[in-house]
């Protein structure tokens, strides 16, 4: 008996099975999904290189992680940052690679998107047309029928049959039906938009950590079922395999055309990501404005509306904050310090009927919110905390915008130039948003974290607080704002300083 040899394999009946031949639109989707699933897997990559470590709880603690990719370890002196704990991953598995999260995090919404609707149109076409009865079990036999299967596979005996074996029927109807989904579910999940919206939602997963470390074992089970998938086309026959999967039938004279069309359909693939990987790296600024032209619409429609009922116990609040990003080195902003803040002021300007000059102390006369919310960093981890300060409405109401009046900037004292030289962009961090978002509940100017005035790490003396939005939209180290007609006048146009200089999508919602 050789070590590799074509056994038959009878099922009992599951179900009204056909043998194996494949519809062009079946064809045409799973070659979608292939290319897809591999974008979605390699910027997915990208974005955990910004915070390559998993947890089992939304505090993210230093040492507490289950999984890291990373062997950087916190100093036991010196200020340590978020970014410090930032990989750069090779773009033979990364998309693009080398520390660019905004570009991967905009790949991956593109991708996650085109994948959808292609999953949506095979969904319906399966069930309109009857192909589903091959795919969808509708028996317990087929347990013990699959268990069969892989041991006949373990044992390097080739599990052959003209219609899906019982093994192949568990493994595509759990991809297609279980696996998806789930990745869908969890990816939502870590939007601070939704969680915001629906803390209930998020929790049904326990929390944003662990659905981002279910999204991340999607992600691996997707990856283990490729390698798994290409090894049972390779080991039950190329040419007749590339037959049924690029010409629909196992029709023998046609195998050469198959392996041919099938090789070049695996040419397009891995040409379509080297090319995206020099476009991203060679031309971030395109990559930028297509891909966030195409997919900023629909983030706006699915996400915009959504305002912030979190209200978390104190009970919960986290043990440890993570800082990101250094505080300033301006000389006005040491004088600042050494005053205690007290000739600090925030100035609020521009398109207004009545312009500010706020003090600390004028802030804490106005009336006082506190709120409890989970910061959600675009790196990947999260924190809870109790933040208390003014309303931005509070604010809007006091210096009337004029009708023309369509965003807010936010200026920092934090000139990048100094606290970030390596992030490739120079000038003092701003970030802008739109008015409608300023008029959420839980949007706040905080002056105290967990019952404190604010430290210096934290953005003293005041911070913005966008509980919809991701943290880099929530500028630390307050000196103005300005109230404008349109947010491509400012900078380089792009709506922040991240956006301007790291290609981070404006919208942060997700």
């Amino acid at each position: 008996m050789s070590l590799i040899h074509t056994m038959s394999f009878r099922l009992a009946t599951i179900g009204p099975l056909s043998p194996l031949d494949f519809p062009a639109w079946l064809r045409v989707t799973h070659f979608l999904n292939f290319i897809f699933i591999t974008f979605l897997m390699r910027s997915g990559i990208e974005i955990l290189s910004a915070h390559p470590k998993l947890y089992g709880n939304d505090h993210c603690q230093p040492g507490s992680e289950w999984l890291k990719f990373t062997r950087r370890q916190q100093p036991g002196k010196g200020l340590w940052t978020s970014s410090d704990e930032e990989e750069s991953f090779s773009s033979w598995v990364a998309l693009p690679g080398h520390r660019h999260l905004g570009l991967g995090r905009l790949w991956h919404f593109f991708s996650v998107a085109f994948w959808i609707l292609t999953g949506l149109v095979y969904v319906v076409l399966l069930s309109a047309t009857g192909e589903s009865s091959r795919l969808v079990p509708n028996s317990w036999a087929i347990v013990p029928q699959a268990g069969r299967a892989l041991m006949s596979y373990l044992s390097l005996h080739i599990v052959e049959s003209t219609r899906y074996n019982a093994l192949q029927q568990l493994a595509y109807a759990a991809v297609v039906f279980l696996l998806s989904p789930l990745a869908i579910a969890t990816g939502a999940a870590m939007s601070p938009a939704v969680a915001g919206r629906f803390p209930w939602y998020t929790k049904l997963f326990g929390g944003r950590q662990k659905a981002r470390s279910l999204h991340f074992l999607c992600l691996v089970g997707f990856a283990v079922f490729l390698v798994l998938h290409l090894s049972l086309v390779a080991a039950h026959g190329l040419s007749r395999e590339f037959s049924l999967i690029v010409l629909g039938a196992d029709a023998v004279r046609d195998h050469r055309l198959a392996l041919i069309l099938g090789g070049l359909g695996i040419a397009i693939t891995i040409g379509l990501h080297a090319a995206a990987t020099h476009w991203s790296l060679r031309w971030p600024r395109q990559v930028q404005r297509s891909l966030d032209g195409l997919i900023d619409p629909v983030r706006q429609v699915l996400l915009r509306r959504l305002t912030s009922r979190q209200s978390y116990a104190y009970a919960e609040i986290s043990p440890y904050f993570r800082v990101n990003g250094r505080p300033p080195t301006d000389p006005g902003y040491a004088a600042f310090v050494r005053g205690n803040f007290a000739e600090w002021a925030l100035e609020v300007g521009g398109l207004v009927k009545e312009p500010l000059s706020l003090s600390l102390k004028d802030l804490r006369l106005m009336p006082a919110e506190t709120q409890i919310t989970k910061h959600d960093c675009i790196q990947g981890w999260s924190a809870i905390a109790e933040w208390t300060g003014v309303s931005l409405r509070y604010v809007l109401a006091c210096c009337s915008p004029l009708p023309a009046a369509r965003y807010l900037v936010f200026y920092a004292y934090d000139n990048k130039s100094n606290t970030e030289p390596c992030a490739a962009g120079p000038g003092h961090y701003y970030e802008t948003i739109d008015i409608a978002h300023a008029g959420h509940p839980q949007a706040l100017l905080a002056y105290e974290m967990n019952g404190a005035p604010l430290v210096i790490a934290h953005g003293a003396p005041l911070r913005l607080r966008l509980e919809t939005s991701l943290g880099f939209k929530m500028v630390k180290y307050l000196r103005a704002i300005e109230f404008v007609a349109d947010y491509r006048t400012i900078g380089l146009g792009r709506g922040g300083w991240r956006e301007d200089f790291q290609y981070y999508s404006r919208d942060a919602g997700i």
